[in-house]
């Protein structure tokens, strides 16, 4: 009954003026505050429930509510969508309480904040790998958690950005095409949006992007065998063929299907038959 009755004034506490909230702010009973801060954090008062918790941290620490204190600091900050403070507090959370009661939510959320941080594929993509770093070792720590399905949904789409950055600088190396202006090592566009591409499968074999990769390379081959020199145009187109084959082993329904016939038809017209 005690306790009913406390919940129900600090309940109306949270709804009232500001100025008996500056009471709260100015109170040295930490218990209290402790209380009022964990109803506006269930009200969705997130602003005035850090307020309170910022100054619960040091002098709860190591107890029960100062675990759940510095829980909740974190998550007011991630649902204020301040990702960046939100994830420096989940991390000092696992950080202070290993073993702690929120240690599986403060990881996965901690991974959620710096993904919610990753840009757009064509600005710097640090933050992108360090929401990775977090999320993989989300998985390592709780490989059986039931939120490991979302996690490795979040990997594939983090991924996929890395991937489309790097599709993207591979397009570009070929739509510049016979230019020569940027090769200053030698080489081709052609030959710099295979390699491009290539590494790009190698390091994420299961990206989305796939067949757009391969399509890519297979244009890039068919492309430079077109404009090598006498000497080298029909292992080019050699390698053209060869590239087709492996496209339409692994895409037979594919969407580019007609254009890779068509490099496939024109390759093979000059090459000599064994």
């Amino acid at each position: 009954m005690r306790k009913l009755l406390s919940i129900t004034l600090i309940s109306a506490l949270v709804l009232s003026s500001c100025n008996s909230y500056n009471k709260v702010l100015k109170s040295t009973d930490f218990d209290y505050k402790y209380e009022v801060a964990k109803e506006c954090y269930m009200a969705g008062q997130y602003t005035r429930s850090y307020q309170l918790l910022e100054e619960l941290i040091l002098p709860l620490k190591g107890s029960d509510r100062g675990e759940e204190s510095m829980f909740m600091l974190s998550m007011c900050y991630y649902n204020l969508r301040d990702y960046e403070t939100a994830s420096m507090y989940l991390d000092r959370y696992v950080k202070s309480y290993p073993k702690g009661k929120y240690v599986e939510l403060a990881r996965y959320y901690s991974g959620k904040a710096s993904y919610m941080q990753s840009p757009d594929p064509r600005l710097d993509q640090s933050p992108t790998y360090t929401a990775l770093n977090q999320l993989q070792d989300f998985l390592d720590h709780h490989p059986y958690s039931d939120l490991r399905e979302e996690v490795n949904d979040m990997i594939y789409e983090l991924q996929d950005r890395l991937v489309k950055k790097e599709f993207d600088s591979a397009k570009l190396y070929y739509n510049l095409g016979s230019y020569v202006g940027n090769c200053f090592y030698g080489g081709s566009n052609y030959e710099a949006c295979i390699i491009t591409a290539e590494n790009a499968l190698k390091a994420y074999p299961y990206t989305r992007l796939r067949e757009d990769l391969y399509m890519l390379i297979l244009r890039s081959r068919y492309q430079l065998a077109q404009r090598s020199v006498e000497s080298k145009m029909e292992d080019r187109y050699r390698q053209t063929i060869d590239e087709y084959y492996g496209f339409r082993n692994e895409f037979p329904e594919s969407k580019y299907m007609k254009e890779a016939n068509q490099i496939f038809r024109h390759a093979t017209s000059k090459v000599k038959l064994d």
